[in-house]
């Protein structure tokens, strides 16, 4: 099965703390069903000091599930679903459902 969210991708988040935020999808981790979201489901990590590393509180951000995610409608930014097509010359391209319009160039 094709991706529905791929890495580069404007997302909303549909539940949860961060539910109606959005970022940019920075990985897709299709065997956990889980994606990284620049900015959302931020956590806080007590490290040790290491010699690459300094120690202290560090924020970064977790995973988030696949299904608490929508791509962002190309035209208005609201939350849509995503389809796919094959256009004229042979090529499969995702759309959102909500506008019909192309998500992948």
């Amino acid at each position: 099965m094709a991706a529905k969210i791929k890495k580069g991708d404007r997302v909303i988040v549909l539940a949860g703390r961060d539910k109606g935020r959005s970022g940019e999808v920075v990985e897709v981790r299709p065997v956990e069903d889980r994606a990284l979201v620049r900015g959302i489901n931020m956590v806080k990590r007590h490290t040790r000091a290491t010699q690459q590393t300094e120690g202290g509180i560090i924020s970064k951000e977790m995973p988030i599930q696949l299904s608490n995610l929508a791509v962002a409608d190309p035209k208005d930014g609201k939350p849509t679903r995503v389809g796919f097509k094959t256009l004229d010359d042979g090529r499969k391209v995702r759309f959102a459902k909500r506008s019909g319009d192309l998500i992948d160039g």
